[in-house]
């Protein structure tokens, strides 16, 4: 990260799930995986698609359209799953493709609206304005706070 004034220089990988489009930081990311099937796991929340084997590591795979409560889409062969890295743990996420890698100052980045108390903005850093429309910022350390502990869950699950 590079900073310019008051600004600090992101790096972010941009991407749509259905109609809607997210980006997160690049650091976040390990690698992007062409679209592989997940093995569904019983009982699992609905956004677990299931899991993945990743050079012999089991890891949850995520619909981060459905851990946000919007319109999840029905994944095709150019889907693709971004693994990323989330403290100690690794998990994919479903995208639809992968669109931009951006640098973009800090200062860019615009506060999510106040929509009430139902609304929990903190799964996402803001919002960012570019030319062809508007991308959600994702924190993914928010989105899956609940995630320490949850991986030997799921390994369990997939054990039984």
């Amino acid at each position: 990260m590079e900073t310019a004034g008051n600004s600090t220089t992101l790096e972010i990988i941009a991407f749509h799930r259905g109609e809607q489009r997210f980006c997160i930081r690049t650091t976040s990311i390990r690698e992007i995986r062409g679209w592989a099937a997940a093995t569904p796991l019983p009982h699992a929340p609905p956004d677990v698609l299931g899991v993945m084997n990743l050079r012999g590591s089991v890891i949850p795979v995520i619909d981060p359209a459905a851990k946000l409560g919007v319109r999840s889409v029905t994944h095709t062969d150019r889907s693709a799953i971004v693994v990323t890295e989330i403290g100690d743990n690794i998990i994919g996420l479903v995208v639809d493709r992968v669109s931009d890698i951006l640098s973009i100052g800090s200062d860019r980045i615009q506060p999510v609206p106040d929509l009430g108390r139902t609304f929990d903005p903190a799964f996402s850093h803001g919002i960012i304005p570019l030319d062809h429309g508007m991308v959600c910022f994702l924190n993914l350390d928010h989105m899956f706070a609940n995630l320490e502990g949850a991986t030997d869950l799921l390994l369990f699950q997939c054990e039984s």
